[in-house]
């Protein structure tokens, strides 16, 4: 009977341990929607294996992207500077930070980030890893401004958050790791590819006589010669997502990708920003100098300047430019305008 007794315990101890297990919530895998093209023309995106794209953890990234909690005086948040109308850009040339001090760089549009292969962001490529990218504006002082310990503090002591980060992760702990996982989880989901040009490519939608001279001309070495940079039709970014000295300046203010490597050679190159949604992240360049797209095609056709680490692509630099009639830029505009995604800025997915 005494061994009776012992087994019973035994077993209900065990039944015990397994219903607490059960009870254990695992969070629902995210079904990333590739997009067609995305699918045809390039490698699979990146999702890094220890942190996977789920239900719970985008939703809770979403939800701290626009939360100013993550802000040191919690008076801003991600999405005040990448707003969802301006295609996750902001339209002054330099965000005003937390403490009322405006940033140095334009804010970078966001979106087909997983489409990053070479994992460097921002403007210089300082990090490495979207996960990185994402701590680093919170803790800028030009920026969020936001001391990582306190800010993980005021979550765990919040009444939401430790539930959400629970059944996102596991763990009702909240760690910088964590935020930072979540919040990218939620940017790796941010994808646009819904342009006029996009379904041009598709067999849906056709061109405009001067959009297809536009296209002609981006795609001509003797004219344009912007694809190079910027990609073609086999390149649905419109990005190499590599860094350029693109004829802005003689002499640098900012040294750019430069500043990161300490090689001279890569002084005043910047990451080339995809074309896509131009429309809606004006102004332009690294420090917004450009307010429309008219004078950025001004700059390539008359106005780049020779430096010793203009990138050879800017071939047509002693004669200032590709030197493209009023015709010829009217044109290369209308093409640019086609890779305009009105669907993206209006997706209830993004919305705060």
């Amino acid at each position: 009977m005494k061994n009776i007794g012992i087994y019973l315990l035994i077993f209900f101890f065990l039944m015990r341990c397994s219903s607490k297990e059960e009870e254990v919530y695992t969070p629902v895998p995210y079904a990333l929607e590739i997009p067609e093209l995305f699918a045809d023309k390039l490698i699979a995106p990146i999702i890094p294996s220890d942190n996977p794209l789920t239900e719970e953890g985008v939703a809770l990234g979403k939800k701290l992207f626009s939360d100013k909690i993550l802000s040191g005086n919690q008076t801003q948040s991600c999405a005040d500077c990448h707003k969802v109308k301006e295609a996750f850009s902001d339209s002054a040339a330099f965000s005003l930070g937390a403490q009322g001090i405006l940033g140095k760089r334009n804010s970078m549009p966001l979106f087909n980030l997983a489409w990053n292969f070479d994992e460097r962001f921002a403007w210089d490529g300082k990090e490495f890893g979207l996960e990185n990218q994402v701590i680093e504006p919170i803790v800028n002082p030009l920026e969020m401004h936001g001391d990582l310990k306190e800010i993980v503090k005021k979550l765990n002591e919040h009444n939401n958050y430790p539930a959400l980060f629970q059944s996102a992760f596991g763990s009702s702990k909240i760690s910088p790791d964590l935020v930072a996982k979540a919040v990218a989880q939620f940017m790796r989901t941010i994808i646009s590819a819904n342009s006029k040009f996009d379904n041009f490519l598709l067999g849906k939608s056709t061109l405009t006589v001067e959009e297809e001279n536009g296209f002609n001309i981006f795609m001509s070495e003797e004219k344009g010669d912007c694809f190079h940079c910027h990609g073609s039709t086999n390149n649905p970014l419109w990005t190499d997502n590599k860094f350029h000295n693109n004829g802005l300046d003689e002499r640098f203010i900012d040294l750019g990708l430069g500043a990161i490597t300490g090689d001279p050679s890569d002084n005043g190159k910047f990451k080339t920003p995809s074309l896509r949604n131009l429309i809606f992240t004006a102004p332009y360049m690294h420090d917004g100098r450009f307010s429309t797209l008219e004078e950025v095609i001004n700059h390539y056709s008359e106005g780049l300047q020779f430096s010793e680490t203009i990138d050879p692509l800017m071939k047509s630099v002693h004669q200032g430019g590709v030197d493209l009639n009023e015709e010829e830029k009217a044109a290369l505009k209308a093409f640019l305008l086609t890779l305009t995604d009105e669907e993206f800025i209006e997706n209830p997915a993004f919305e705060n």
